[in-house]
């Protein structure tokens, strides 16, 4: 599995959090960290080919650089079948948007979390097959 933070979220401890419950529910996890260009998680994506990206943002901006993120990872063939998802905070408004999650998903993430969802997104990864990242 590959987990990252978007472009601008200079935060680390949520992409921590996240490496270590995904290890210890039987992953391997690849962890870019934070502000990664969106080059950089495609490159790295095509290069481990992971059954899982997790997209993760904190300072607010998660909507817009994911947005563009999913869109470079979209355009490639070989990430087509790829489940990814982000969560975290959103947007700087403080306020749940069921259109920020609506555009997301239509943009092609497969799923999108809230902060502190993380019942569904367990659900969701323990569906998913154990793959080790090459």
């Amino acid at each position: 599995m590959l987990i990252t933070g978007t472009s601008s979220d200079s935060h680390t401890w949520n992409l921590i959090f996240l490496q270590l419950m995904l290890e210890e529910m039987g992953h391997t996890v690849a962890n870019l960290g934070p502000t990664p260009p969106d080059e950089l998680v495609v490159a790295e994506a095509l290069a481990h080919r992971p059954t899982l990206i997790v997209v993760s943002s904190v300072n607010g901006h998660g909507f817009n650089d994911g947005l563009r993120l999913i869109k470079a990872i979209r355009a490639e063939d070989a990430l087509a079948d790829t489940t990814v998802v982000i969560g975290g905070k959103l947007s700087t408004d403080g306020l749940r948007n069921v259109g920020y999650t609506r555009q997301l998903k239509a943009a092609g993430y497969d799923a999108v979390f809230e902060n502190g969802e993380l019942g569904p997104f367990r659900a969701l990864v323990s569906r998913l097959p154990h793959r080790a990242v090459s």
